[in-house]
């Protein structure tokens, strides 16, 4: 992923410098999605391209560390509301925060929306991560009665993908939130 996780620790400088090219990756990311270069990014970081490069060989290996580590935190999220009381709140909660959150990052959108970039690999760790942790949540929440049965893990994800478009567009009529917020009201139990 483009870390140096396997490599000796990072001098405290060179973890500083590593965090803010990230953070400013995340940024550009979000605002510019996967069309903003590696140069433009180490120009708004304040450093030059070689200190950029150093902990990130390549466009795509910076991209990947902050996508993937974004992807991450959704799946990180989904297991901690897995023992949630609310079951059913847990399973809408995190789905709209994750729809909204990614209709607000253009990166994700165009990877979501595209396959461009690299996106969590069938079979990957990531993507098993994510399927289990959202057919935790499903299951309690089908198990308390707060989510349609014939509902799948897979469903959900498709679902999800749907409502990140939907919500991009939302978001340009000031009407954030609204589409995955009539997804949720599909999803609930009784409804058929």
């Amino acid at each position: 992923m483009g870390d140096h996780s396997s490599a000796r620790p990072l001098r405290a400088d060179a973890r500083r410098n590593r965090e803010r090219v990230l953070q400013i990756a995340q940024e550009a990311l979000a605002a510019d999605g996967l069309t903003i270069s590696l140069d433009e990014i180490a120009r708004r970081a304040g450093f030059g391209v070689g200190t950029v490069h150093r902990h990130f060989p390549t466009e795509e290996a910076l991209v990947e560390a902050v996508l993937l580590g974004r992807a991450e935190r959704f799946v990180a999220d989904a297991r901690a509301l897995a023992t949630a009381e609310d079951a059913g709140r847990a399973f809408f909660g995190w789905f709209c925060r994750v729809a909204e959150q990614a209709a607000a990052h253009q990166a994700l959108c165009d990877l979501l929306d595209g396959g461009a970039g690299p996106a969590p690999r069938p079979g990957s760790a990531l993507e098993a991560d994510l399927a289990d942790a959202v057919g935790r949540l499903l299951a309690r929440a089908q198990r308390a009665g707060a989510v349609r049965r014939d509902l799948s893990a897979d469903d959900v994800r498709d679902l999800l993908r749907g409502a990140l478009a939907a919500e991009r567009h939302a978001r340009g009529r000031g009407a954030a939130g609204r589409m995955a917020a009539v997804m949720c009201d599909g999803m609930r139990a009784g409804v058929a």
